[in-house]
């Protein structure tokens, strides 16, 4: 087996004198969709935070491709290649498909070869491209996104991950309120990912998508990894079961 492209050992984070993450190991291999699973409070918002850098974990260490990340500021992780795509997706819903590829990196000309002016022409070009090599069709890159489906929304926050070149792509709740053919299209565009050799962190609380995409689950409970189940090995009734603490430890499930 590769190495693993990100791992954390020994992460714990608390908040007061709540322990949000506990001594969890993790890690994810190149080209693997790892689902992350857990009913509210589990932990699992927090772990990925402390992985992308919104949080400082109190305790523990995380690497990738080799190197030490811990504390890093969410913007040097994300040039580093780790992209979170959060339910909120962060997009600027007033600005267009080409303005939100390029959001916080805008291309810029000289108008008359003196005033600089964002390139909106290029912005949309290379958003297009980008688009392309998913498999998303939007009639006109011109409208704004708040005039965008969900899963168009979606796929323009994945597209501008690649477009940066993500290494790993964590997404949180990536189909929650998306109708059944934009939830389709989002799970498509995970296995896309895993196709080019990208490894995706899924938080879901959908039961239909993790066994659709995941080649692993992952459950927290209480702040603890409690099982980490093999797609060959998984089924809904033994992952709620995890999920809910009514799992014994042995059989398939192998703890971590």
């Amino acid at each position: 087996m590769s190495e693993p492209i990100l791992t954390a050992t020994g992460m714990s984070k608390y908040f007061g004198g709540l322990t949000a993450v506990d001594s969890v190991d993790f890690a994810i291999y190149p080209g693997e969709v790892v689902a992350l699973l857990g009913d509210n409070g589990a932990g699992k918002s927090t772990l990925i935070k402390c992985i992308s850098g919104v949080y400082r974990p109190e305790h523990g260490r995380v690497t990738f491709n080799g190197e030490d990340i811990t504390s890093h500021a969410p913007a040097d992780i994300r040039s580093r290649g780790i992209e979170t795509i959060y339910q909120d997706l962060a997009l600027a819903e007033n600005l267009d498909v080409g303005a939100n590829v390029f959001l916080g990196k805008e291309k810029t000309r000289r108008l008359f070869g003196l005033i600089p002016v964002t390139d909106d022409s290029y912005m949309r070009e290379e958003a297009s491209s980008a688009l392309d090599e998913l498999d998303i069709h939007i009639p006109s890159l011109k409208q704004r996104l708040v005039n965008l489906s969900g899963g168009q929304r979606q796929a323009v926050a994945i597209a501008r991950a690649m477009y940066w070149n993500a290494k790993l792509v964590i997404m949180d709740e990536p189909t929650a309120a998306l109708g059944v053919p934009e939830q389709r299209k989002v799970l498509a565009l995970i296995r896309s990912l895993r196709e080019q050799n990208i490894p995706v962190i899924l938080i879901s609380h959908t039961m239909h998508d993790v066994m659709a995409v995941a080649d692993r689950m992952v459950v927290m409970r209480r702040g603890r990894i409690v099982a980490n189940i093999q797609r060959a090995d998984a089924s809904e009734e033994l992952i709620v079961k995890h999920i809910v603490g009514t799992a014994d430890n042995g059989g398939s499930a192998v703890m971590i």
